[in-house]
């Protein structure tokens, strides 16, 4: 029987032939990865293992985004604790202030996780990277500890879905909407415990960018991971971002899929998630009259180049509506450096909107825009969940940048086409 590309990665790793569905292994790791929120705790658990050092100081990265700059107290003392643990292990990869972003923009951008990789990450958006052709899945900071002590973890092989682009994406279509469009149709625990592998002709269609915001969200329908092929797209990002060497998998011809689903990018709309949860959506065509309290472009699922490009190409000559409070985050200091030189930024504040520092900040209801009760807030961001933005009577819409940003001008949930 044949392997999934997430099969190969896994049994690689495990030093193994081969794999199954469902089996048990202990794989080897190459990058362990956890934030400012996460990343204390794991520190207390490895304490407790009385592990004196890391298994390998260049292996362990630590980003912090979540609360940064320090938004109280208590956001101070856990980042306090991640830079003296990062000092005292010479931890190679430790991003703070000045020199940090949204973790799972900087990796990539950094060139931390390539093809071929094994990785964990105590953030659920750790299967971020399997748009470069990796396996990375998010653990609980318990994981963490033991991961930065021994260099392994311990994996119950993931079956898979096979999801099959084919067609071409319209104007204003982009990988949020692929994936919303694919959490609709199965729901946000239709591939439970299961690796997502993107295939097909459709894939050259979309962007790194849109492929980044795709595996982001894999977690939302409940996926161990998700995972795009390694094509001449991919190797180009590899090559510029990073000069780590390596390993290109591809699926089996025969490889086993507890399903398949086929998505035309052609027949897509730009795609809306109504609350409380990522799989209520609708197009934008069947989305009624939805006033809006605030607009949020940013987080670690669109706040990369192309998301403030298209943010700024529809603000561009216009106003935000009155009343409509709009945040815009660059996802790293990079892209925020980028935006500015491009002009991006003069355009979002001639809009009438802000632009913050890179942090997670409102996608979590931590800060820099959490709503009041009643608040309705559409998002670029990947939870909808009951609360997850501030007050538990608020209401969060997930959507693209393109139809975040023609929101903001209408006051109201609008599509691109609306506004241009």
């Amino acid at each position: 029987m044949g392997m999934t590309m997430t099969q190969k990665i896994l049994a690689a790793h495990a030093g193994l032939e081969s794999v199954v569905a469902g089996q048990l292994i202990e794989a080897n790791l190459d990058l362990v990865h956890g934030n400012d929120v996460t990343t204390p705790v794991a520190i207390k658990e490895m304490k407790k293992m009385k592990v004196e050092h890391v298994f390998d100081k260049d292996k362990i990265s630590m980003i912090m985004d979540h609360f940064v700059p320090n938004k109280d107290i208590k956001s101070a003392e856990n980042c306090k604790t991640c830079r003296e643990f990062a000092c005292a292990e010479n931890v190679t990869h430790f991003y703070d202030v000045g020199k940090m972003g949204i973790e799972h923009a900087l990796i990539p951008e950094m060139g931390i996780a390539v093809a071929g990789d094994c990785i964990i990450g105590a953030d659920s958006h750790t299967c971020t990277y399997g748009a470069l052709g990796a396996f990375s899945t998010g653990v609980g900071s318990t994981d963490m500890a033991a991961g930065m002590a021994t260099g392994k973890a311990w994996f119950k092989v993931p079956s898979a879905i096979k999801v099959e682009l084919v067609g071409k994406k319209a104007p204003w279509v982009s990988g949020k909407d692929v994936i919303l469009h694919l959490i609709g149709l199965i729901g946000v625990d239709g591939a439970l415990y299961k690796s997502l592998e993107f295939q097909g002709e459709g894939v050259k269609e979309l962007s790194m960018d849109d492929r980044l915001a795709i595996a982001n969200m894999a977690i939302e329908a409940g996926g161990k991971n998700g995972i795009f092929p390694v094509d001449d797209i991919c190797e180009a990002y590899l090559k510029e971002h990073s000069s780590r060497s390596y390993v290109k998998y591809e699926a089996d011809a025969d490889a086993e899929y507890d399903d398949v689903i086929t998505i035309d990018l052609s027949k897509l709309r730009p795609t809306v998630a109504f609350p409380h949860l990522p799989e209520n959506t609708k197009t934008i065509d069947e989305c009624g009259e939805v006033k809006i309290d605030q607009v949020v472009i940013g987080s670690c699922t669109n706040g990369r180049l192309e998301d403030m490009e298209v943010a700024a190409k529809i603000l561009e000559g216009k106003k935000v509506a009155d009343g409509i409070r709009v945040i815009i985050i660059p996802a790293t200091q990079k892209i925020y450096l980028e935006s500015m030189e491009r002009g991006y930024l003069k355009t979002f504040i001639e809009a009438g909107a802000v632009v913050s520092t890179p942090t997670c900040g409102p996608c979590l209801g931590g800060y820099m825009g959490v709503l009041a009760a009643g608040e309705r807030c559409i998002s670029s961001t990947n939870r909808n969940f009951l609360g997850r933005m501030g007050h538990v009577e608020s209401e969060v819409y997930l959507a693209s940048p393109a139809v975040c940003a023609a929101s903001a001008i209408t006051g109201k949930i609008s599509g691109p086409e609306e506004v241009m």
